[in-house]
């Protein structure tokens, strides 16, 4: 496990994501409480594509591929479930203390049900959590796939563009992966934009499940 942190959790990626969540809070303004998470949400999931996409990969950067290879398919595997728990570990413990830091830093203005601040936080962790997962191992699945963190990054970004527009509003509505961040945020109990998250996960679960035969084949 402690090699494993090391190799997927290096200083650099550790300082740039606590660099870009700092910097996000402090010039991503925002009024009410209530918008935090919207703020938060998808500049998380494209951090999430960006850490995760070299987690096979960096195998091959770090010119160890051919003792890699020497591993077998189980400890291969393990190491890379391994890895991507650090990962996506560490990016929700960062958009925990992020959704903190605009409270800091920006001061929005509270809602004066405090049962209801904590239930905005929970609902936002959980989000946060799924959108996390699905952009990481989607980075590292199209990474193993290609051979190429660079093309992963790079198919993520176009989705994230396609899907955090307003052409992914227009045509995807509720089933959006963006769900959460386009909800209605006025307090009308409407629960339609779980739809875009239970699409992340069976997507993140056919992802994962897909990942032993994909890095077979990558080999």
């Amino acid at each position: 496990m402690k090699k494993e942190c090391k190799i997927s959790l290096p200083f650099y990626k550790i300082a740039y994501a606590v660099c870009f969540v700092i910097l996000l809070s402090l010039i991503r303004g925002v009024y009410v409480s209530r918008e935090v998470g919207i703020a938060l949400e998808p500049q998380i999931a494209l951090l999430a594509a960006a850490f995760c996409a070299d987690t096979y990969v960096v195998e091959i950067i770090a010119k160890r591929s051919e003792v890699w290879r020497l591993y077998p398919p189980k400890k291969k595997l393990l190491a890379i479930y391994t890895r991507l728990f650090l990962q996506i570990s560490f990016l929700f413990l960062l958009a925990a203390a992020g959704y903190g830091l605009f409270f800091l830093f920006q001061k929005p203005a509270f809602s004066a049900n405090a049962d209801y601040e904590a239930a905005q936080f929970f609902v936002f962790l959980a989000s946060v959590l799924i959108t996390i997962a699905f952009w990481g191992i989607l980075a590292n699945t199209l990474a193993c796939i290609f051979r190429n963190m660079w093309f992963a990054i790079g198919a993520c970004l176009l989705l994230w563009i396609l899907t955090n527009a307003s052409l992914g509003v227009r045509y995807l509505g509720k089933w959006n992966v963006f769900s959460y961040t386009f909800r209605e945020i006025n307090g009308n109990g409407d629960l339609s934009w779980l739809c875009g998250k239970v699409v992340c996960i069976i997507l993140t679960v056919a992802a994962f499940a897909a990942l032993p035969k994909i890095m077979k084949k990558s080999r």
